[in-house]
């Protein structure tokens, strides 16, 4: 039997009916994809039996493209160090952010078997004090705790409410294309997980902006789940309940300060996790065919130097 977590009734059910998960079959998969990795020269990773499986769950089941993303999972996080590497919850402006709250999972999700709800919230930081980098390299923290250990993100999927309340012009300048190009291809191509929408709420003016942009890096299934709803929370609520929601929302997840102390001492423990991930990687010299870094990964060089943002 393999070592991972035993799911419950209703996401077994969920992973049997929609990633057509057979679990007589585990074993023999995670030991082909094990064996794959021992041949690939490029791609140090981990393979332990849970880690592994995000990968066969992201991909339905199927072998080949479950290697394809572990590939692009490793090539992604190793063309941008900048983002990926020296990741450490105890340094001084990750660690505000966290205490900031600015992205935060909410403890409920809607049914047994629905996805896992992430609160955004990016105009509780000063763009003038927080770089985008920094903001991107906490919410890849984030990202990478929850894949370990939520086993609703890695079956259900994750769907994200963007509170943009007190955003300003400053917070969209950040956002240039290149950055844009680079976050969307880490949740898209470079994740395991299922994107089931986003959900934006108390947008200002000047967020078509950056909306556009982000829209046109999308493929067609994850740009159709897209909502902006304004400040019209009704609207929200018919897709995620109210009760779903921290009490600031008229929720009833608890306040927000309680969520952000219960994460930020959960991602504290992960300090030592952090520091070992920067071991593994891709080396692209070692890599049969066309090398995949930053240059032909993000065309950084290429077309998106004429578009950037003043």
């Amino acid at each position: 039997m393999p070592n991972i977590r035993p799911l419950s009734a209703e996401l077994a059910k969920k992973a049997a009916d929609e990633l057509f998960e057979k679990p007589e079959r585990l074993d023999e998969d995670l030991a082909a994809l094990r064996t794959w990795l021992a041949k690939c020269p490029h791609i140090k990773a981990r393979t332990d039996d849970q880690f592994l499986m995000m990968f066969l769950r992201g991909s339905k089941h199927s072998l080949e493209r479950a290697k394809e993303k572990i590939d692009m999972y490793y090539s992604i996080r190793t063309a941008m160090p900048e983002l990926m590497r020296n990741r450490d919850p105890e340094e001084a402006k990750i660690k505000e952010l966290i205490q900031l709250g600015s992205a935060l999972p909410l403890p409920s999700t809607v049914s047994p078997d629905s996805p896992r709800i992430i609160l955004m919230r990016p105009g509780v930081y000063d763009p003038n004090r927080y770089t985008i980098q920094e903001v991107f390299q906490y919410n890849t923290m984030m990202a990478d705790v929850m894949m370990k250990e939520d086993d609703s993100l890695i079956v259900a999927g994750q769907m994200g409410i963007v509170d943009l309340a007190n955003t300003t012009m400053a917070h969209f300048l950040q956002v240039s294309p290149s950055i844009m190009k680079k976050m969307t291809m880490w949740s898209q191509e470079g994740s395991p997980l299922r994107q089931k929408g986003f959900h934006y709420v108390n947008a200002p003016s000047g967020f078509e902006l950056v909306y556009n942009m982000f829209k046109n890096f999308l493929n067609e299934k994850n740009r159709s789940r897209l909502h902006v709803h304004g400040s019209n929370l009704d609207s929200l609520y018919e897709h995620i309940p109210k009760s779903m929601l921290p009490a600031e929302y008229g929720g009833e997840a608890g306040p927000i300060q309680d969520l952000v102390d219960a994460w930020a001492k959960k991602l504290l423990s992960y300090k030592q996790y952090f520091k070992e991930d920067d071991q593994y990687g891709t080396d692209e010299k070692k890599r049969p065919g066309r090398p995949k870094n930053a240059e032909t990964l993000f065309g950084l060089e290429g077309s998106f130097r004429k578009l950037e943002v003043d």
